[in-house]
């Protein structure tokens, strides 16, 4: 792969790369892509009914990652305009009706430094970061589900679609920061989740006793804060952070508080950028 950024470079860039490519592959054939500067995983959640409605429920951030995997994810998306968000959400309604789709889904961008998005793919379902969504609108999507697999039309318009303070959600995984976060398995000898609480919710599927084997997904649990704005869902989510406690077993709890913690992330006007660790430093991805 070669970056071109200027014209007159792409001559040279092409040669060299068919070079290498014939020697490799004994193929020089070629594909060209858009290269984004300082890319963003921004999603839109997408529901739509069997009456033919579509809307969407705002944004969500998903660009602090690990092993190319979300490990944080909050809404709305930092420094996204009105215009933006309508922008993108009326493409991820768009991309939903062109192929009949009903119910739960997340259309799934990448946003560049320059504002523009482009599509990656969609996620035919709910996910696992669906609680923030469920946080800044009030919305509980899973009911919305049963309605519209019942034949209910969906009970709100696009204008109607509420968006409130900010939420940040954390996962908790059995897994080795330290071992380029290998999956992790053990008994849980201690398992003590943060209290519950307004602005507060934790979902897990484990309690103190179980075992983590290694023929699942090595995720516990998530921790999910709202606030009335950025920060402090931020604080909130670094207090639950701090409460919780797990033992018998290697998890990225450690990690999650110096995420939340950094001061990079405290900046009131940062921007998320996808990001890698354990240096948390930002790198290129390939264009979509």
């Amino acid at each position: 792969m070669k970056v071109v950024e200027q014209v007159d470079q792409l001559a040279e860039a092409l040669a060299s790369a068919q070079r290498e490519a014939l020697s490799s592959f004994g193929n020089g054939q070629m594909l060209v892509e858009k290269y984004l500067l300082k890319p963003r995983h921004v999603e839109i959640q997408v529901f739509a009914d069997q009456h033919g409605h579509c809307l969407y429920l705002n944004e969500r951030d998903c660009s602090i990652q690990r092993r190319h995997q979300k490990v944080v994810e909050e809404a709305p998306a930092p420094g996204l305009s009105v215009e933006q968000r309508r922008a993108m959400g009326e493409a991820a309604v768009r991309a939903a009706q062109a192929i009949g789709y009903v119910g739960a889904g997340t259309v799934e961008f990448l946003l560049d430094a320059r504002g523009e998005f482009f599509f990656m793919e969609m996620n035919t379902r709910l996910q696992v970061e669906h609680p923030v969504t469920e946080a800044i609108t009030g919305l509980d999507l899973v009911a919305w589900q049963i309605r519209v697999a019942l034949g209910e039309a969906l009970p709100i318009t696009q204008e109607q679609v509420p968006l409130i303070g900010h939420a940040i959600e954390a996962r908790l995984y059995a897994e080795d920061p330290a071992h380029d976060f290998l999956p992790a398995t053990g008994h849980l000898a201690l398992y003590r989740e943060s209290a519950a609480g307004p602005g507060r919710r934790v979902d897990s599927g484990v309690e103190q006793g179980d075992s983590v084997s290694p023929f699942y997904d090595p995720m516990l649990g998530k921790l999910i804060a709202w606030g009335e704005d950025r920060e402090q869902a931020r604080l909130r989510l670094l207090s639950m952070l701090d409460e919780f406690a797990v033992g018998g077993l290697k998890t990225n709890l450690g990690f999650l508080r110096r995420i939340m913690a950094t001061r990079r992330l405290r900046r009131p006007n940062w921007i998320p950028g996808l990001f890698r660790v354990i240096r948390i430093s930002c790198y290129p991805c390939p264009a979509s």
